[in-house]
């Protein structure tokens, strides 16, 4: 048994490296088309349809957002590349420039509503994965996804509202509109927690353990890493990581 559960953690790690090609391509595409676009609206906001919308403050911190993987990657300065986390921290800026661009948020009613669901999911199953995470229970996953998610989305939300809305026509609505977004952000979290398990199940395979798997970006797991990415944990306190994480 013990054999065959190592033979099937071992195909679920093929599996997550063949991915992983696949996943840079698409994180570094993100990254240098979101930097092509932010200069473009820093020099001309309407080309973004971004106008009367702080077309300034996203050209300045979207880059900062794409950068923040690899500035902690690059301070740890240990373990594998974690692309998958990089790519779902960069893609709700690229989504934003994107969607502006293609003027989705003016021209299909119901863009913003999923956009919001779908950002917030995203950065959850983001922090949950950096977290170490990403094995565990379901509803360990969830509410660190919601915690994280939810604060990540209120930060968004007060910072909408005093960056451009507070001046706009909308601010009338502004209220019922955050209250909403809030709500869509919160099913968007608990949505993504249920389904990156789901996900990784698949991957897996049965003959695999869940507990060998928790690690960002399906790498296995190690006691250092059980709790987090930047986690140490003491010898006499590793006996219990397994039984704890797994489903």
């Amino acid at each position: 048994m013990a054999q065959a559960g190592a033979r099937g953690g071992q195909r679920g790690e093929r599996e997550a490296l063949r991915v992983l090609p696949w996943v840079a391509v698409l994180d570094l595409a993100a990254k240098v088309l979101l930097l092509l676009a932010v200069v473009q609206v820093g020099l001309d906001p309407a080309w973004g349809n971004l106008e009367g919308k702080s077309p300034g403050t996203r050209a300045m911190t979207y880059p900062l957002l794409a950068l923040v993987v690899p500035a902690a990657q690059l301070w740890r300065q240990q373990g594998r590349y974690p692309w998958t986390t990089d790519l779902l921290v960069t893609l709700p800026a690229f989504s934003d420039i994107l969607g502006n661009r293609l003027d989705l948020y003016d021209q299909v009613s119901w863009f913003d509503d999923f956009m919001h669901a779908f950002n917030t999911g995203v950065l959850g199953i983001a922090v949950v994965l950096v977290c170490g995470a990403g094995g565990a229970t379901v509803a360990r996953r969830v509410v660190l996804a919601v915690a994280s998610a939810m604060t990540l989305s209120l930060g968004w939300e007060v910072w909408e509202y005093y960056a451009f809305l507070a001046r706009s026509g909308e601010a009338g609505t502004a209220y019922a509109d955050t209250v909403w977004d809030l709500a869509l952000g919160w099913l968007g979290a608990v949505t993504g927690a249920v389904l990156m398990g789901i996900g990784r199940s698949n991957a897996t395979g049965a003959g695999s353990q869940q507990a060998d798997h928790v690690r960002g970006d399906d790498r296995p797991l190690t006691p250092e890493h059980a709790t987090g990415v930047f986690a140490v944990v003491p010898s006499a306190d590793r006996s219990h990581l397994s039984r704890d994480l797994r489903p």
